[in-house]
Protein backbone atom coordinates (compact mmCIF):
# COMPACT_ATOMS: atom_id res chain seq x y z
CA UNK A 1 0.00 0.00 0.00
CA UNK A 2 1.27 3.44 -0.92
CA UNK A 3 0.05 6.95 -0.08
CA UNK A 4 0.51 10.00 -2.27
CA UNK A 5 1.94 13.24 -0.81
CA UNK A 6 -1.43 14.98 -1.27
CA UNK A 7 -3.32 12.21 0.54
CA UNK A 8 -0.79 12.25 3.36
CA UNK A 9 -1.21 15.99 3.81
CA UNK A 10 -4.95 15.45 4.21
CA UNK A 11 -4.17 12.93 6.96
CA UNK A 12 -1.95 15.44 8.78
CA UNK A 13 -4.65 18.12 8.57
CA UNK A 14 -7.17 15.73 10.09
CA UNK A 15 -4.73 14.99 12.92
CA UNK A 16 -4.19 18.70 13.61
CA UNK A 17 -7.94 19.38 13.66
CA UNK A 18 -8.42 16.53 16.13
CA UNK A 19 -5.63 17.90 18.35
CA UNK A 20 -7.38 21.28 18.42
CA UNK A 21 -10.85 19.87 19.11
CA UNK A 22 -9.67 17.78 22.07
CA UNK A 23 -8.36 20.95 23.74
CA UNK A 24 -11.80 22.54 23.52
CA UNK A 25 -13.62 19.40 24.70
CA UNK A 26 -11.16 19.12 27.57
CA UNK A 27 -11.98 22.70 28.54
CA UNK A 28 -15.69 21.80 28.41
CA UNK A 29 -15.04 19.01 30.92
CA UNK A 30 -13.39 21.45 33.30
CA UNK A 31 -15.95 24.23 32.83
CA UNK A 32 -18.87 21.89 33.57
CA UNK A 33 -17.16 20.56 36.72
CA UNK A 34 -17.02 17.13 35.11
CA UNK A 35 -13.32 16.55 35.64
CA UNK A 36 -14.02 13.83 38.20
CA UNK A 37 -17.17 12.59 36.50
CA UNK A 38 -15.09 9.46 36.03
CA UNK A 39 -13.24 8.81 39.27
CA UNK A 40 -10.87 6.18 37.85
CA UNK A 41 -8.59 5.74 34.86
CA UNK A 42 -8.57 4.20 32.28
CA UNK A 43 -11.93 2.84 33.44
CA UNK A 44 -14.59 5.43 34.19
CA UNK A 45 -15.23 3.77 37.56
CA UNK A 46 -14.10 0.72 39.46
CA UNK A 47 -17.13 -1.16 38.12
CA UNK A 48 -17.44 0.13 34.56
CA UNK A 49 -15.18 1.03 31.67
CA UNK A 50 -17.91 3.23 30.17
CA UNK A 51 -20.34 5.02 32.49
CA UNK A 52 -22.89 7.63 31.43
CA UNK A 53 -25.13 7.32 34.46
CA UNK A 54 -24.73 11.02 35.32
CA UNK A 55 -24.25 14.24 33.35
CA UNK A 56 -20.71 14.74 34.64
CA UNK A 57 -19.74 11.14 33.87
CA UNK A 58 -21.22 11.39 30.38
CA UNK A 59 -19.31 14.59 29.58
CA UNK A 60 -16.02 13.18 30.86
CA UNK A 61 -16.67 9.90 29.04
CA UNK A 62 -17.31 11.65 25.72
CA UNK A 63 -14.03 13.54 26.10
CA UNK A 64 -12.19 10.31 26.83
CA UNK A 65 -13.75 8.58 23.84
CA UNK A 66 -12.74 11.47 21.61
CA UNK A 67 -9.21 10.96 22.89
CA UNK A 68 -9.42 7.65 21.04
CA UNK A 69 -10.22 9.56 17.85
CA UNK A 70 -7.15 11.74 18.41
CA UNK A 71 -5.05 8.64 18.99
CA UNK A 72 -6.34 7.08 15.79
CA UNK A 73 -5.52 10.26 13.84
CA UNK A 74 -2.00 10.32 15.31
CA UNK A 75 -1.41 6.65 14.45
CA UNK A 76 -2.69 7.31 10.92
CA UNK A 77 -0.17 10.13 10.59
CA UNK A 78 2.67 7.81 11.64
CA UNK A 79 1.60 4.95 9.38
CA UNK A 80 1.01 7.38 6.54
CA UNK A 81 4.54 8.76 6.93
CA UNK A 82 5.94 5.26 6.41
CA UNK A 83 3.59 4.48 3.50
CA UNK A 84 4.03 7.83 1.79
CA UNK A 85 5.90 7.72 -1.50
CA UNK A 86 8.53 9.01 -1.36
CA UNK A 87 9.14 8.52 2.34
CA UNK A 88 10.64 11.51 4.12
CA UNK A 89 12.56 11.46 7.38
CA UNK A 90 11.27 14.85 8.58
CA UNK A 91 7.63 13.77 8.25
CA UNK A 92 8.35 10.48 9.99
CA UNK A 93 10.03 12.21 12.93
CA UNK A 94 7.30 14.83 13.29
CA UNK A 95 4.49 12.28 13.11
CA UNK A 96 6.16 10.10 15.74
CA UNK A 97 6.51 13.17 17.99
CA UNK A 98 2.79 13.87 17.57
CA UNK A 99 1.85 10.28 18.38
CA UNK A 100 4.20 10.18 21.37
CA UNK A 101 2.79 13.45 22.64
CA UNK A 102 -0.77 12.13 22.37
CA UNK A 103 0.17 9.08 24.43
CA UNK A 104 1.96 11.23 27.01
CA UNK A 105 -1.03 13.55 27.25
CA UNK A 106 -3.40 10.63 27.75
CA UNK A 107 -1.22 9.51 30.65
CA UNK A 108 -1.18 13.07 32.03
CA UNK A 109 -4.96 13.11 31.80
CA UNK A 110 -5.11 9.94 33.82
CA UNK A 111 -2.68 11.34 36.39
CA UNK A 112 -4.84 14.47 36.65
CA UNK A 113 -7.80 12.31 37.64
CA UNK A 114 -5.78 10.20 40.08
CA UNK A 115 -4.49 13.34 41.86
CA UNK A 116 -8.00 14.82 42.01
CA UNK A 117 -7.35 17.49 39.35
CA UNK A 118 -4.35 19.06 41.03
CA UNK A 119 -3.82 22.34 39.14
CA UNK A 120 -0.20 21.55 38.29
CA UNK A 121 -1.23 18.31 36.57
CA UNK A 122 -4.01 20.09 34.68
CA UNK A 123 -1.57 22.85 33.74
CA UNK A 124 0.93 20.35 32.33
CA UNK A 125 -1.91 18.66 30.43
CA UNK A 126 -2.81 21.91 28.63
CA UNK A 127 0.78 22.98 27.95
CA UNK A 128 1.56 19.64 26.33
CA UNK A 129 -1.60 20.02 24.25
CA UNK A 130 -0.30 23.38 23.01
CA UNK A 131 3.06 21.81 22.17
CA UNK A 132 1.18 19.25 20.10
CA UNK A 133 -0.57 22.05 18.21
CA UNK A 134 2.85 23.47 17.34
CA UNK A 135 4.20 20.09 16.24
CA UNK A 136 1.04 19.26 14.30
CA UNK A 137 1.15 22.61 12.52
CA UNK A 138 4.76 22.06 11.48
CA UNK A 139 3.84 18.57 10.24
CA UNK A 140 1.03 19.93 8.07
CA UNK A 141 3.30 22.62 6.62
CA UNK A 142 6.14 20.19 5.88
CA UNK A 143 3.72 17.68 4.34
CA UNK A 144 2.65 20.33 1.84
CA UNK A 145 6.19 21.12 0.70
CA UNK A 146 8.04 19.50 -2.23
CA UNK A 147 10.27 16.50 -1.65
CA UNK A 148 14.06 16.62 -1.67
CA UNK A 149 14.28 20.40 -1.40
CA UNK A 150 16.29 22.28 1.23
CA UNK A 151 14.79 25.22 3.10
CA UNK A 152 16.28 28.70 3.05
CA UNK A 153 15.72 31.88 5.05
CA UNK A 154 13.63 34.41 3.12
CA UNK A 155 13.52 37.25 5.66
CA UNK A 156 16.22 39.32 7.33
CA UNK A 157 18.05 37.89 10.31
CA UNK A 158 16.47 40.58 12.49
CA UNK A 159 13.01 39.68 11.23
CA UNK A 160 13.59 36.00 11.92
CA UNK A 161 14.84 36.71 15.44
CA UNK A 162 11.76 38.80 16.15
CA UNK A 163 9.50 35.93 15.13
CA UNK A 164 11.27 33.69 17.62
CA UNK A 165 10.83 36.37 20.29
CA UNK A 166 7.13 36.38 19.43
CA UNK A 167 7.05 32.60 19.70
CA UNK A 168 8.73 32.67 23.13
CA UNK A 169 6.48 35.44 24.45
CA UNK A 170 3.39 33.60 23.24
CA UNK A 171 4.47 30.61 25.29
CA UNK A 172 5.03 32.86 28.33
CA UNK A 173 1.55 34.33 27.87
CA UNK A 174 0.01 30.87 27.65
CA UNK A 175 1.96 29.72 30.72
CA UNK A 176 0.89 32.70 32.82
CA UNK A 177 -2.64 32.12 31.60
CA UNK A 178 -2.55 28.60 33.00
CA UNK A 179 -1.48 30.06 36.35
CA UNK A 180 -4.55 32.32 36.34
CA UNK A 181 -6.68 29.29 35.51
CA UNK A 182 -5.03 27.22 38.23
CA UNK A 183 -5.90 29.84 40.83
CA UNK A 184 -9.34 30.63 39.40
CA UNK A 185 -12.80 29.20 40.02
CA UNK A 186 -13.03 26.71 37.15
CA UNK A 187 -11.19 23.74 38.58
CA UNK A 188 -13.14 20.91 36.97
CA UNK A 189 -14.60 19.87 40.30
CA UNK A 190 -16.00 21.78 43.25
CA UNK A 191 -13.51 20.23 45.67
CA UNK A 192 -10.38 20.38 43.50
CA UNK A 193 -7.31 22.08 44.96
CA UNK A 194 -6.35 25.52 43.61
CA UNK A 195 -3.00 27.28 43.30
CA UNK A 196 -2.27 29.56 46.24
CA UNK A 197 -1.86 32.69 44.11
CA UNK A 198 -3.45 36.10 44.32
CA UNK A 199 -5.71 36.11 41.26
CA UNK A 200 -5.61 39.89 40.55
CA UNK A 201 -1.81 39.91 40.79
CA UNK A 202 -1.21 36.90 38.54
CA UNK A 203 -3.87 38.21 36.13
CA UNK A 204 -1.89 41.46 35.85
CA UNK A 205 1.26 39.48 35.09
CA UNK A 206 -0.62 37.55 32.43
CA UNK A 207 -2.03 40.77 30.99
CA UNK A 208 1.42 42.34 30.86
CA UNK A 209 2.86 39.38 28.95
CA UNK A 210 -0.06 39.54 26.51
CA UNK A 211 0.52 43.26 25.89
CA UNK A 212 4.25 42.68 25.38
CA UNK A 213 3.50 39.86 22.93
CA UNK A 214 1.10 42.03 20.92
CA UNK A 215 3.65 44.86 20.91
CA UNK A 216 6.24 42.47 19.44
CA UNK A 217 3.76 41.43 16.76
CA UNK A 218 3.17 45.09 15.91
CA UNK A 219 6.92 45.62 15.49
CA UNK A 220 7.05 42.66 13.10
CA UNK A 221 4.06 44.07 11.20
CA UNK A 222 5.76 47.46 10.97
CA UNK A 223 8.93 45.89 9.55
CA UNK A 224 6.84 43.84 7.13
CA UNK A 225 5.29 47.05 5.76
CA UNK A 226 8.75 48.22 4.73
CA UNK A 227 8.53 46.70 1.27
CA UNK A 228 12.21 47.40 0.61
CA UNK A 229 13.12 44.55 2.95
CA UNK A 230 12.57 40.81 2.74
CA UNK A 231 10.46 41.03 5.90
CA UNK A 232 7.48 42.00 3.73
CA UNK A 233 6.97 38.25 3.29
CA UNK A 234 5.64 38.23 6.87
CA UNK A 235 2.77 40.62 6.08
CA UNK A 236 0.14 37.89 5.67
CA UNK A 237 1.03 35.65 8.64
CA UNK A 238 1.55 38.54 11.07
CA UNK A 239 -1.76 40.10 9.97
CA UNK A 240 -3.47 36.82 10.79
CA UNK A 241 -1.67 36.71 14.12
CA UNK A 242 -2.72 40.23 15.04
CA UNK A 243 -6.36 39.51 14.19
CA UNK A 244 -6.40 36.34 16.30
CA UNK A 245 -4.16 37.72 19.05
CA UNK A 246 -6.01 40.99 19.60
CA UNK A 247 -9.38 39.22 19.54
CA UNK A 248 -8.05 36.74 22.10
CA UNK A 249 -6.86 39.59 24.32
CA UNK A 250 -10.28 41.28 24.13
CA UNK A 251 -12.02 38.05 25.11
CA UNK A 252 -9.59 37.66 28.01
CA UNK A 253 -10.28 41.12 29.41
CA UNK A 254 -14.05 40.81 28.91
CA UNK A 255 -14.19 37.47 30.71
CA UNK A 256 -12.04 38.73 33.58
CA UNK A 257 -14.20 41.79 34.23
CA UNK A 258 -17.38 39.70 34.00
CA UNK A 259 -16.42 37.08 36.62
CA UNK A 260 -15.09 34.55 34.04
CA UNK A 261 -18.34 33.07 32.66
CA UNK A 262 -17.92 29.51 31.41
CA UNK A 263 -18.76 30.24 27.77
CA UNK A 264 -16.18 33.02 27.45
CA UNK A 265 -13.56 30.88 29.19
CA UNK A 266 -14.19 28.12 26.65
CA UNK A 267 -13.86 30.62 23.79
CA UNK A 268 -10.64 31.89 25.39
CA UNK A 269 -9.18 28.36 25.43
CA UNK A 270 -10.09 27.91 21.77
CA UNK A 271 -8.49 31.30 21.08
CA UNK A 272 -5.27 30.25 22.80
CA UNK A 273 -5.15 27.24 20.48
CA UNK A 274 -5.65 29.51 17.46
CA UNK A 275 -2.93 31.90 18.66
CA UNK A 276 -0.46 29.04 19.03
CA UNK A 277 -1.31 27.88 15.50
CA UNK A 278 -0.89 31.41 14.10
CA UNK A 279 2.40 31.95 15.95
CA UNK A 280 3.84 28.77 14.53
CA UNK A 281 2.92 29.92 11.02
CA UNK A 282 4.70 33.24 11.56
CA UNK A 283 7.92 31.40 12.42
CA UNK A 284 7.50 28.91 9.57
CA UNK A 285 7.08 31.71 7.04
CA UNK A 286 10.61 32.98 7.72
CA UNK A 287 11.93 30.10 5.60
CA UNK A 288 10.75 28.35 2.47
CA UNK A 289 11.82 25.47 0.24
CA UNK A 290 14.40 26.67 -2.25
CA UNK A 291 13.88 25.89 -5.90
CA UNK A 292 16.22 23.11 -7.10
CA UNK A 293 17.96 25.50 -9.49
CA UNK A 294 18.22 28.51 -7.14
CA UNK A 295 21.94 28.07 -6.56
CA UNK A 296 22.62 27.62 -10.27
CA UNK A 297 20.59 30.72 -11.05
CA UNK A 298 22.57 32.82 -8.60
CA UNK A 299 25.84 31.48 -10.05
CA UNK A 300 24.72 32.31 -13.57
CA UNK A 301 23.75 35.85 -12.59
CA UNK A 302 27.04 36.44 -10.80
CA UNK A 303 29.00 35.01 -13.73
CA UNK A 304 27.17 37.30 -16.12
CA UNK A 305 27.96 40.32 -13.98
CA UNK A 306 31.62 39.41 -13.75
CA UNK A 307 32.01 38.76 -17.49
CA UNK A 308 30.10 41.91 -18.47
CA UNK A 309 32.56 44.44 -20.06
Amino acid sequence: MQISPQRYRHITIAALVALAIIIVTGAAVRLTNSGLGCDDWPNCSSERFVDVSSKHAAIEQINRLFTGVVGFAAIAAVLGAFLRVPRRRDLTVLSVLVAGGVVANAVLGGISVLVDLHPLAVQAHLLLSMALIVTGTVLVRRAGEPDGVARQRVVTIGGQRLTWVLFALTWVAVFTGTLVTGAGPHAGDENAERLDLDIPSIARVHGATVILTIATALVIAWRARRTSTADSRLTSPISTWLFVGVLQAVVGYVQYFNDVPELLVGIHVAGATAVMWATTHVVLDTTRPSAPDDDDLVSDVMSGLVSRP
